[in-house]
């Protein structure tokens, strides 16, 4: 059977979320198809997918990689092959650099134009675009958001359910991200950059990073830790003086 053939089978019986789905065929379609589309699921060639993934940018060669095993794993678990090309195979390494963000007191003191209260209800509250896009007035009650679903659906994973205090300023968002996009693009950072504003405020103000982690919706409790090493310069200057002045008391 060929790569193709096997895949548009795998389509049709992958259980994973419509955006997920939506994802593996562009990725594979762009990347993989090319490389491996025509040729028998037993035949591909590790070093061929090998030089395809050296090729890509680091993220996008880490979720090719991912997507060939799981088409090799599915036609496996199916019984169409006993071949799996991806053994040993390595990607570039991902290079991370330091994300920016906006502190809420940035945030609270800028023109955002047309979206000023969206972008402020992004920052105090720490929403995903997809959740915060379908957010309605009836899902604030009783000094909370509740957050349940997505533009995509159900929330993908019971940590994304969740309550968070309501701090004001909500607006229903636009139908599509690219224009607040396009705003927040305007002062260095992007729509999701809000989440780790409201991060970096829950830190400022002694929230505990498990508390934390629930408010955000983390399934994961480093994705919080992450964020809650941030630090900016003058904290740095901070413990600075913090240190100087419990070395050296004033007598």
């Amino acid at each position: 059977m060929l790569v193709n053939d096997w895949v548009k089978i795998l389509w049709s019986v992958l259980n994973v979320r419509p955006k997920t789905l939506q994802n593996y065929k562009h990725q594979y379609g762009k990347y993989l198809e090319p490389v491996m589309g025509s040729v028998e699921l037993n035949e591909v060639a590790p070093v061929e997918i090998q030089r395809c993934l050296l090729s890509l940018p680091p993220q996008t060669s880490r979720h090719c990689l991912m997507l060939v095993k799981t088409i090799y794993r599915e036609a496996a678990l199916y019984g169409h092959t006993s071949a799996n090309p991806t053994l040993g195979l390595k990607t570039p390494a991902i290079q991370l650099s330091e994300k920016k963000f906006l502190t809420w007191e940035e945030v609270d003191s800028r023109s955002w134009g047309r979206y000023d209260e969206q972008i402020r209800f992004l920052a105090l509250h720490g929403l995903r675009w997809s959740e915060a896009a379908v957010i309605t007035e009836h899902d604030i009650r009783d000094g909370f958001v509740f957050i349940s679903k997505s533009v995509y659906g159900p929330c993908k994973s019971r940590s994304s359910v969740r309550k968070v205090p309501y701090l004001g300023h909500f607006q229903p968002l636009p139908a599509t991200y690219k224009p607040m996009q396009k705003c927040a693009n305007l002062h260095g950072v992007t729509v999701h950059s809000f989440r780790r504003t409201y991060a970096y405020l829950l830190k400022t103000q002694g929230v505990h990073v498990t508390t934390a982690q629930k408010l955000l919706g983390h399934s994961d409790p480093m994705m919080t830790l992450k964020v809650y090493t941030s630090v900016l310069d003058d904290e740095i200057d901070l413990a600075g003086e913090r240190l100087s002045a419990h070395i050296n008391p004033i007598k």
